[in-house]
């Protein structure tokens, strides 16, 4: 199976481009970049998710449109030259850790589901409202699967993450966070924008709406075990060869796992799924 890198279905966070030694004019690289910024929302529409929702409006806003263009041109691919089309490969076997992070669905499940996600990424939404539901019902809650949720908080795109991050580990310490991690998702035009302060306090609702124990809760925002915990998850992601988010890996901890990228249809996880089954 080949991975889809479309900006479409996930988004990167690259290192720094080294010069390149091939010119792209201006002019062409305008066009491209506006053609490109069609491409996504006409993508993004017809796959059942506005891009302008991110605001919580109906159409695209300024801002939204800067930020757009703005990831764009700092994850712009270096242009290479042609060549001929390769050969579908053999998807690439590697060993996955599962740590000791949340899951659903059964323990002794013969294959598991290694999300890295980010919680203010909008493709990691749209996993989560288009394509979890149906994995829960044919293969999570029919013993089949195990889905771990692993943090890959994408700093440089994302700032509102990695505090978004923490509170769900928090969540956690207190046996809720699916209930927070659907909070994340399902709010997420609520928090995403908001400065330092207003996103504390937005964090701190979040968990009295869901009867956490706020005292315990709050000393677990500043620890620096839980502000390692989501360091040490992003720091394997990268190990594994996660780019962007969402990634998942496939697979179990006998056999390996096969890396599928972006947000893809539920198509994609049921033959990749199904062949991890036999």
């Amino acid at each position: 199976m080949s991975e889809d890198n479309s900006i479409d279905t996930n988004e990167f966070q690259s290192p720094n481009n080294e010069e390149s030694k091939i010119t792209v004019t201006k002019s062409s690289y305008n066009k491209m970049l506006k053609g490109i910024v069609v491409a996504i929302a006409i993508a993004t529409f017809l796959g059942g998710y506005a891009v302008g929702t991110l605001g919580g409006t109906d159409s695209l806003s300024a801002d939204e449109i800067k930020d757009i263009i703005s990831e764009i041109e700092a994850n712009a691919p270096v242009p290479q030259p042609a060549q001929a089309p390769s050969q579908p490969s053999t998807p690439s076997v590697i060993q996955v850790s599962i740590d000791d992070d949340p899951f659903k669905g059964n323990p002794d499940a013969p294959v598991t589901v290694v999300e890295f996600s980010d919680f203010q990424c909008p493709f990691c939404s749209r996993f989560y409202t288009q394509t979890l539901p149906a994995l829960q019902e044919n293969y999570i809650d029919t013993g089949k699967i195990k889905l771990v949720y692993r943090d890959f908080p994408l700093d440089n795109l994302h700032p509102n993450a990695r505090p978004a991050h923490i509170a769900a580990e928090c969540a956690d310490e207190q046996g809720k966070f699916w209930e927070y991690h659907d909070i994340l998702f399902e709010n997420q035009g609520q928090w995403n924008r908001l400065s330092s302060v207003d996103l504390s306090a937005q964090l701190n609702q979040y968990a009295t709406s869901m009867e956490l124990e706020s005292a315990s809760f709050d000393s677990c925002l500043s620890s620096k075990s839980m502000a390692d915990e989501v360091n040490a998850d992003y720091l394997q992601a990268a190990q594994y060869g996660a780019s962007g988010t969402p990634t998942f890996f496939i697979g179990n901890e006998k056999d390996g796992f096969i890396k599928l990228v972006g947000a893809q249809p539920y198509a994609a996880f049921q033959a990749a799924i199904d062949a991890q089954l036999g």
